[in-house]
Formats: C-alpha cells, sequence, structure tokens
C-alpha cells in the first residue's frame, strides 16, 4: 500500500509537471465554459466538457506514458523489485483521476459559482457516471498504449482516436449541434455513452442503459487490454 501511495504521487508530480497535460485536463475545459458563457442553455456544456477532461487523460496522455515507460525499459526493472508493473499501472490510473477531479472540480465550479448553472440533480449517479466514464477512458488508453510499439506511435494513436471522439460523441459539443450523419455515427462511440450518463445524472433521471453500457466497455477494454499489453 506504501508503494502504490508513493508511486501514484510520483505519477501525479509527472502529470503536472507537464504544461500541455496540465492545460487541457485542468483549464482548457473551464475556458471553454467561459467562452460559451453567453449561451443559455449553459447546463447542456458542462457533462460534456466532464467527459472531455477525462478523454484528454485516459485516451490521449496515458497510452503514451505507458509506451514510454516500456520503451524505456521501466516495466521490466520493475518486475525485478518487490514493486510489480501492476501497480504502476494503478498508480497511473490513481494519478489521472486526481488531475480529472481537479479540472473536473474547476469546470463544476466555474458553472455553478461563475455562470449561476443549476447543480446536478443527481450527485450521486453524477459520482457513478463520471468512475466509470473515467475507468472506461482509461481502459481504452491501455489497449492503445498495448497496441503502439513506441511512446510517440501511442501519443499519435491517442490523439487520432480522442479528437473525432469528444467531437462525435458530444463531449466538445452538444450532440444537437453535430449533423445529422455525423451523430448517427457518434451514437456508436464508446464515449458517447459516458457523455450521455453524466448529462442524464446532471440535468435529469439518470437511466441504466448508459451505465450498462460503459460498464460493458470497461470489461471488454480491460480484456483486450490485459491480452495484447506487453511489459517489455
Amino acid at each position: 500500500m506504501r508503494a502504490f501511495a508513493h508511486l501514484s504521487a510520483s505519477e501525479l508530480r509527472l502529470l503536472s509537471r507537464d504544461p500541455a497535460t496540465l492545460f487541457f485536463m485542468v483549464a482548457f475545459p473551464a475556458m471553454l465554459l467561459l467562452l460559451n458563457g453567453s449561451n443559455d442553455h449553459l447546463e447542456v456544456f458542462v457533462p460534456g466538457y466532464l467527459a472531455m477532461v477525462l478523454a484528454i487523460g485516459g485516451i490521449s496522455t496515458l497510452p503514451g506514458v505507458m509506451a514510454g515507460y516500456r520503451e524505456r525499459k521501466v516495466l521490466r526493472r520493475l518486475a525485478t523489485t518487490p514493486v510489480s508493473p501492476f501497480v504502476l499501472l494503478t498508480a497511473q490510473i490513481a494519478a489521472q483521476l486526481a488531475m480529472a477531479l481537479a479540472g473536473a472540480a474547476i469546470l463544476v465550479g466555474v458553472a455553478v459559482i461563475g455562470f449561476g448553472v443549476a447543480p446536478p440533480a443527481h450527485p450521486a449517479a453524477l459520482a457513478l457516471a463520471f468512475l466509470l466514464c473515467a475507468l472506461m477512458c482509461y481502459a481504452i488508453g491501455f489497449v492503445l498504449a498495448a497496441l503502439a510499439p513506441r511512446a510517440r506511435t501511442a501519443d499519435m494513436m491517442g490523439l487520432l482516436v480522442m479528437f473525432p471522439m469528444i467531437f462525435l460523441a458530444g463531449a466538445a459539443i452538444p450532440r444537437e449541434g453535430v449533423p445529422g450523419e455525423l451523430r448517427e455515427i457518434g451514437a456508436y462511440l464508446p464515449l458517447t455513452q459516458g457523455v450521455t450518463a453524466l448529462r442524464e445524472s446532471w440535468l435529469g433521471q439518470p437511466t441504466p442503459m448508459p451505465f450498462l453500457l460503459v460498464s460493458a466497455i470497461i470489461v471488454l477494454g480491460t480484456a483486450i487490454a490485459v491480452a495484447l499489453f506487453r511489459w517489455e
């Protein structure tokens, strides 16, 4: 447990020292909210921006970090110590989640305090949706890390997967603003289910289906990552 806490703190420090990660996970979604501040329905943007925070960390940042550790033989060296590579993986998840919570707290604070957006209608459901959406993004990120031979390749793959997904899934802009054919494509993307769960929890009565679909994606993504991931 002590090794996990130490590694989690170290991973969080490394993430916070990366200007791009710090900006896009913590500041960028709140800035987008400020840019849309004149919109009369600002509450529909907040759940999508929460999903964006998670996608940036889990799908864009995490694959490069893990592929970089494998490329630099960090995972192989850890395997010879009492600290297993699995502990490093879980510590990376904990660090990503802590950074995402910081970004989410700033975003929600700007929305509720700065613009008077109504608080979430179902806070407990929103917290569960946030956690499940985070785990789903991390599962996707680990699959990309497993497929990428090098850190640079993983970074590129993460960006190529993340950017279309956040725009088509309703994270960057509400899905109502996406053209019809693209909206139909977006309906089949994993992040769409996460955005739906977050949005229903914030705005109204949450339904079980998005939560079940996100959970299924977590299980499937984790299974694929475990089957494909190489420690060296």
